[in-house]
């Protein structure tokens, strides 16, 4: 079940991935919309084209997580929401196909509509949609929905309805959107949006964590539940899109249940049990060391790699630089320096895992060595002043030595550094100049066992500079709350990226995130050169200009010095059970949302 699409993906990466951003020309409504070029899949296409359309129905498929959760609102900052509850009951006006870049299908929406400039985008609603009630999916439900995620909801869907000028029904099934800036992504971001039923939220407050179940219109329904313990999913025979082409192969489990355990040790013993049935391992070592169990070597378990071609991401541990501590890059440098990535890797992975080398590393969007050139030169050079060291002239991560914890060498160059900053060894302790010691907190989500192993192992190193942080391990709601406020020093961050990077980036890393609760920028940053990478990406007309956008936003990020990064894998690794099968052909983003359980089943 390893397919070769390294020869596949070299003319999806010619042709679609970064494909020219010419007008799509669409001048009446089409089946599917696609960031560059055309959807892949013509209008009469049988089904996605991962997914077996011939997969059997039946089963279950059972998931370990640690934590809990205390709300069944995903769509809010407040509460903690079980995994899969958006994915499975509620659908938005198109789905994405993970085989292609950006491109989107018609769900929910039959057809979409826009102009060669983008900026109005139509959507016309299939008049057999509706609600797990039965009521049908109105107009008026699309347009309360995206009116109150953009202003009441989660901070993740106010950018793009910020730049929503007009919004109005155009027929009995038909809306539109009318954008008050040129941004070319914003004509699929709204076909993204979950529709909710407007009646089920008459007289209650949406921004208030509660246990309620929203009604959706997806192919489950939630069976039970009990918070802090499982959440159960059954799949609705009355499902109105079970037969559309894009459904075709999907939705194949009758059931989808997640239980929940103290941490992740506790999953893994709730799998080797038989208590759950499918396990994302992302530990190579133990992958390689801890599966060796009668139910593997009997084939009752079976041990799958699944490969992908997208980019790194970033995941390590977050410097939040509004603790002043922070503030200054030569510290976050030391920082760096202080961590000896060869060696952590060698001791938890047997040295198997490349480093992330940059946010959007492993993909043509990623940096690159050595200085900026052309293009990306040309659009850091007007912020060159304040700019980090290294932006445009070349900036690569410490390199360590995997035989022993601590580098001399580099721990050497990080103590010059915090003296440039201001801080030296006095007592024993890291000082500066009014004798306050170097003191901050790492904060840690209960089960996050891969994290604890890595932070034990850097402070040991810290302790030779003279710093003794804090460790703090709270459960997931707390962490939750501590990081959506951003109330710690430092915090380990994980943020997947995609091939098509877009307004997103703004929640991740724009300046309003410093200040407003609930963004993704951890770290604080404030950087009117990250924000015009990014408006450069949502309005470039070309390939090679999205693609210089995002190299140079990549560089921006990384020379900031902001995150200690780990590393990643290509492959990811899902233990299951025999019973538990996927499709030959692996979607070009491999096991990402939209993979397992969706085109899965269950067999005998």
């Amino acid at each position: 079940m390893r397919p070769n699409f390294i020869g596949r993906l070299r003319p999806l990466i010619g042709a679609a991935i970064l494909a020219a951003a010419a007008s799509s020309g669409l001048a009446e409504p089409q089946h599917g919309i696609a960031m560059y070029g055309r959807p892949a899949l013509p209008p009469d296409f049988v089904s996605l084209p991962y997914a077996n359309p011939d997969a059997p129905k039946g089963g279950r498929i059972v998931f370990g997580e640690p934590g809990g959760f205390d709300s069944l609102n995903p769509y809010i900052l407040s509460g903690t929401a079980p995994w899969g509850l958006g994915l499975h009951t509620v659908e938005s006006l198109m789905g994405r196909s993970i085989d292609e870049p950006f491109t989107l299908y018609g769900l929910l929406a039959e057809s979409v509509e826009t102009d060669e400039a983008r900026s109005w985008v139509e959507f016309t609603l299939r008049p057999e949609a509706r609600f797990s009630d039965g009521s049908p999916v109105t107009v008026g439900d699309v347009m309360w929905s995206y009116e109150t995620l953009g202003t009441v909801g989660h901070p993740r869907y106010h950018t793009a309805w910020a730049k929503v000028e007009k919004m109005e029904q155009t027929g009995e099934h038909s809306v539109r959107f009318t954008f008050n800036a040129p941004d070319r992504e914003l004509a699929l971001l709204m076909g993204m949006r979950p529709i909710l039923k407007k009646a089920q939220w008459d007289g209650k407050d949406f921004t208030a964590a509660a246990l309620d179940i929203p009604v959706g219109t997806g192919p489950y329904t939630v069976a039970g539940f009990e918070p802090g313990r499982y959440i159960s999913f059954r799949r609705n025979p009355n499902y109105w899109g079970k037969d559309l082409p894009f459904n075709r192969g999907q939705n194949n489990f009758d059931e989808i249940r997640y239980d929940y355990f103290g941490d992740g040790d506790v999953v893994f013993q709730a799998f080797t049990g038989g208590e759950t049935t499918s396990l994302r391992e992302t530990n190579a070592a133990k992958w390689t060391s801890q599966y060796d169990i009668p139910a593997v070597r009997s084939g009752e378990i079976v041990k799958s790699e699944i490969e992908n071609q997208r980019p790194s991401g970033i995941t390590g541990l977050v410097m939040n630089t509004r603790n002043p501590v922070f503030a200054d890059w030569r510290v976050r440098e030391a920082m760096l320096l202080a961590f000896n990535f060869e060696f952590i890797n060698q001791t938890l992975n047997g040295g198997t895992e490349p480093r992330i080398a940059s946010y959007f590393s492993n993909s043509v969007l990623g940096m690159g060595s050595g200085p900026a050139e052309g293009r990306v030169a040309e659009l850091l050079s007007p912020f060159a002043a304040d700019l980090p060291p290294g932006t445009i002239e070349g900036y690569a991560l410490p390199e360590g030595d995997a035989g022993r914890a601590a580098h001399r060498g580099n721990l050497r160059k990080a103590t010059a550094l915090l003296e440039e900053a201001g801080w030296s060894v006095a007592d024993g302790q890291l000082r500066n100049a009014n004798g306050a010691a170097f003191d901050f907190e790492i904060v840690l989500a209960a089960g996050a066992t891969e994290a604890q192993s890595v932070v034990d192992i850097y402070i040991e190193t810290l302790k030779t500079l003279g710093i003794f942080p804090r460790v703090t391990v709270v459960d997931s709601a707390q962490y939750k709350e501590r990081t959506n406020a951003y109330n710690f020093d430092m915090a380990w961050y994980t943020r997947s990226l995609s091939l098509s990077p877009g307004n997103e980036q703004l929640l991740y890393w724009g300046a309003k995130g410093v200040t407003e609760p609930g963004s993704r920028n951890w770290m604080g940053m404030n950087s009117p050169a990250a924000e015009a990478m990014i408006t450069a990406m949502v309005e470039a007309r070309g390939q090679e200009d999205f693609i210089a956008a995002t190299r140079a936003l990549d560089r921006v990020l990384t020379a900031g010095r902001y995150v200690i990064p780990v590393w990643f894998s290509k492959t990811s690794r899902i233990a299951h059970s025999a019973h538990l099968h996927y499709p030959d052909r692996i979607p070009l983003y491999g096991d990402w949302p939209g993979f397992q359980p969706e085109v899965w089943w269950y067999e005998e």
